[in-house]
């Protein structure tokens, strides 16, 4: 394992199991960044992870429901997933590609399995527009597996760059206000890699297979456990080391110090304003 003794590391500040929660229409979660992690992991809201290789966890899907002032990244490992929105926006997500959709002013939206069968595998991350882009105009992008950037280090570990920029890399989605950094990461056994984050960012790694140690106490992080890391001025990212390998998710984001109001699929900056998103929902006005 290399490393290098001049890289100051962020270390493990928190680890979270998460909780096993049911959503849309009776699908199994694992929701691993929760409303109480928010404040701590601005801009960042929720994260869920989906696996399953039984029909009967995920079939039935998310039929059509409302978002409004934020964004929803979804990343699929393994399976199908059909998108339909009210702004007439269509796509299938198919493994190893991500769908990246800003709510804004609001959007009604399906996210409907296309499959019957086999292994549904993905994530669900929510990350925050600040007060000014609550309400604007709501957008929609497929990225397929074959546009995500990807590098690998002369150890074998391999980055798929899905938002942010590492080793010159741009990833496959940028924002100014939040600059997201997310990564999908897999170390092959015996292997390190020091992972650059922005100092002023909020940070947590997933780890969604094999065990990774982190930091220079070497604090392990095991399979579905989520390692908030901990801030501070002088950190260049972090470091991660695995004996018997590992595949990781490190995301990072600019935090908006904004006030966070929510209501189920409504995210604001008062209660006034959700208090409005749930009127124009029910006028049918997104």
């Amino acid at each position: 394992m290399t490393t290098s003794p001049n890289f100051v590391t962020r270390e493990v500040e928190r680890l979270v199991s998460g909780a096993l929660v049911s959503d849309g229409a009776g699908v199994k979660l694992l929701r691993v960044l929760t409303p109480d992690l928010q404040r701590r992991l601005d801009p960042f809201l929720m994260l869920d992870e989906f696996r399953s290789d039984n029909p009967s966890d995920y079939l039935a899907g998310f039929p059509d429901h409302p978002h409004r002032g934020f964004e929803t990244v979804t990343y699929m490992l393994a399976g199908r997933m059909r998108h339909r929105d009210n702004a007439g926006h269509e796509g299938l997500l198919t493994a190893g590609g991500v769908q990246w959709m800003t709510a804004g002013r609001g959007i009604v939206h399906s996210e409907l399995p296309e499959q019957e069968q086999g292994l549904m595998h993905g994530f669900q991350l929510w990350v925050n527009l600040p007060a000014r882009a609550k309400m604007t105009e709501p957008g929609y992008r497929d990225i397929p597996a074959e546009e995500i950037p990807y590098t690998a280090t002369a150890e074998g570990v391999t980055i798929r760059v899905i938002a942010g920029s590492v080793a010159g890399i741009d990833g496959a989605v940028r924002r100014e206000e939040t600059e997201p950094l997310y990564l999908d990461v897999g170390l092959p056994a015996e292997s390190a890699y020091e992972a650059p984050i922005p100092a002023v960012h909020n940070a947590f790694l997933y780890v969604y297979e094999g065990e990774v140690k982190v930091g220079a106490r070497g604090e392990p992080v095991r399979a579905r456990q989520l390692a908030v890391l901990n801030n501070r001025a002088d950190a260049d990212g972090v470091r991660l080391t695995t004996s018997g390998g590992a595949r990781l998710l490190l995301i990072a984001g600019r935090p908006l110090n904004e006030p966070i109001v929510q209501w189920g699929p409504f995210v604001m900056n008062t209660r006034e304003e959700v208090e409005q998103a749930v009127r124009d929902f029910r006028s049918g006005s997104f």
